[in-house]
């Protein structure tokens, strides 16, 4: 039987912390508006769907022109001044089932015992990078080379993407001030750029025991001075790096969007559910359908499917769609730009028959691997608030934005790569974007951590997620109705490959040699859960049984709208990110153009993607 989501209601401390952050709720920014009526026109040069993690980097770059009119449409709501929104902390309770997140919910999954598991994105300015944990990694270099080599784009390439940075990200001091030497190599990040990081703002109990760890460990578990990837290896493990500057999330919405808040020629409608594309002519050169225009409602309340006025903008120079692997590729689709066959069963007029749109989808799988401990100093009391831990956090943060509340879930994590002498290879082919990059990850937080599952009203637990970060399994986004608020049917094929089911049982066998490390000595008590347990201490066939039993989104989908060279038979968008067949009117800019996942999570590498999509479009005017 399937969980219950783990919702706000169903954290009862967090809930009553929820209720009364929201008092704190202020009135939105000035270019901010929630109703079509406050438009002063309908026509701007360019039209961004989504005002997400990307869809924000494409409105603030493109404005930095004053000439240059942007309309952004968000389907959710504001996030500015919501303070739940703002502490670190909190990410866990975002998402699923609340009005942050679009609640999206994948289809039975064969490779998971037939369960359904929450895909979480964000449905808020800011997009999912106001719900996420703020994970923040740029990717290997591998990653970048091989989207470039895959496309025929240099571009592409880690050489040319590096320059990116130094405009996106800031190295800022950790919420307690802490000396970081030798915690990140501050030469390979920038200074000034939008999106303050940080490392730890609070230390951790397990802390010391995960760095003795890569000591006593060291072959496998080296000590990676800097994780975020790119000029430096991801192999290894070290200290997490955040999305959170002075003790606060930094989202797309509070960095890029806040830069850009005093621009007359960006406006913002929040509430606003794209529903079509509409043809507006013919590209004279090429004879490719144009559209300029698109259509879209007031996002009704939850669970109200009646469209209700259609609104209509122009987009004089180009339509940009930045709603997310799942949101962007519903659009197309609604639009009549997908496989006709499929297009034709909903009837839905083809304009663009294109049968990649909504393939390939491709996500990372989360195992929460728990266990009991033997000591108190956890995190368990913050979720459980029985001596008001919580509030005690909360009152804390809001006094100073300082101690655990400043933090997310952890501050440790770590990449590895599976040998090349691996039987595993014997079996299934090396899925890894290169030989430096790696197949699964590792994350150490002091608590009681599985999504869907409430934490047991007693014990103490330390919980060794792992996560396959270079997955072969593909699936799909398909449309279940030609009513665009219908949600699609979202179908990543959760270990329907070879190479999946043996990474995650690696991963698990990784999680036993690092625990069985002197520096771990009399600290775990026992495995949590029966399956758990005996899978422990069985064979493969247990942990493969476990592993079907509890594994989930790590909610880092892309590929459904990929990147592919020009003159392709495959793929969604060229490098240019202009939507193939569309005449040049149409880009792209979201994790869906990525043809293969990235080997970390998703935030960093969006932000750069984006970055670099800005330099095209403005190249292009």
């Amino acid at each position: 039987m399937t969980p219950a989501p783990w919702t706000l209601r169903s954290h009862a401390c967090f809930f009553v912390l929820f209720l009364l952050l929201n008092r704190f709720f202020l009135p939105t920014g000035a270019i901010i508006i929630t109703l079509p009526l406050q438009f002063n026109t309908s026509v701007y040069d360019y039209v961004i769907v989504g005002g997400g993690t990307a869809g924000l980097v494409i409105a603030n770059r493109l404005t930095e022109n004053s000439s240059i009119t942007v309309l952004v449409l968000e389907a959710g709501i504001n996030d500015q001044k919501n303070v739940p929104l703002q502490v670190p902390f909190l990410g866990p309770i975002l998402a699923p089932n609340t009005e942050f997140d679009w609640n999206t919910t994948t289809v039975v999954q064969p490779g998971l015992n037939n369960r359904t598991v929450p895909f979480n994105r964000g449905r808020v300015l800011g997009g999912s990078s106001s719900i996420n944990f703020m994970f923040h990694q740029y990717g290997t270099m591998d990653d970048w080379n091989r989207l470039a080599s895959v496309v025929g784009d240099p571009g592409w390439n880690w050489t040319n993407i590096r320059q990116y940075i130094a405009k996106h990200d800031k190295i800022v001091q950790p919420a307690d001030a802490h000396d970081t030497t030798g915690q990140i190599v501050t030469a390979d990040h920038g200074t000034a750029g939008e999106v303050p990081i940080s490392l730890p703002g609070s230390n951790l109990s397990i802390d010391s025991r995960v760095l003795s760890t890569t000591q006593q460990l060291s072959a496998e578990f080296p000590f990676n001075e800097d994780t975020a990837g790119g000029n430096h290896t991801m192999l290894g493990l070290g200290f997490i790096q955040s999305s959170i500057g002075d003790g606060t999330r930094s989202s797309s919405s509070s960095t890029y969007l806040a830069g850009a808040n005093d621009r007359p020629n960006l406006v913002v409608l929040v509430n606003a559910t794209a529903v079509v594309l509409l043809q507006t002519g013919m590209n004279a050169s090429s004879g490719e359908p144009v559209y300029g225009k698109l259509q879209f409602v007031q996002s009704p309340p939850p669970g109200n499917l009646t469209l209700g006025t259609k609104h209509t903008v122009t987009a004089m120079k180009s339509i940009i769609l930045s709603a997310g692997t799942v949101g962007t590729s519903q659009l197309l689709q609604l639009s009549g730009i997908g496989d006709s066959t499929a297009l034709t069963r909903l009837q839905i007029d083809t304009t663009i028959h294109n049968p990649s749109v909504g393939a390939n989808l491709s996500d990372h799988i989360l195992i929460p691997n728990i266990f009991q401990v033997t000591t108190n100093d956890t995190l368990d009391s913050l979720l459980r608030n029985t001596s008001g831990a919580a509030a005690a956090a909360m009152a804390q943060w809001k006094l100073n934005k300082t101690g655990d509340f400043a933090n997310t879930v952890a501050n440790n994590y770590g990449f590895v790569k599976i040998p090349d002498n691996s039987t595993i290879f014997k079996m299934a082919i090396d899925t890894a974007a290169g030989p430096n990059s790696p197949h699964w990850e590792i994350i150490f937080s002091n608590l009681f951590f599985q999504p869907g599952v409430e934490v047991p009203p007693t014990g103490n637990f330390l919980t060794v997620v792992t996560i396959i970060v270079a997955p072969k399994s593909r699936g799909t986004v398909a449309l279940q109705s030609a009513n665009p608020l219908i949600p699609p049917l979202v179908d990543p094929q959760y270990i329907s490959a070879e190479f999946d089911k043996l990474a995650a049982i690696e991963s698990v066998h990784g999680v036993q040699r690092f625990l069985a490390a002197p520096a771990w000595a009399g600290y775990i008590s026992a495995p949590f859960g029966q399956t758990f347990a005996a899978a422990l201490t069985g064979n493969d066939t247990l942990i493969e049984a476990y592993v079907r039993s509890v594994a989930l989104s790590a909610f880092h989908g892309v590929g459904t709208a990929a990147m592919a060279p020009v003159g392709a038979t495959w793929g969604v968008v060229n490098p240019d990110l202009t939507l193939k067949g569309a005449g040049g009117s149409v880009r792209i800019v979201d994790a869906s153009v990525f043809p293969f996942t990235p080997s970390c999570h998703t935030q960093g590498p969006v932000y750069l993607l984006a970055e670099r999509a800005a330099d095209l479009i403005k190249a292009a005017q």
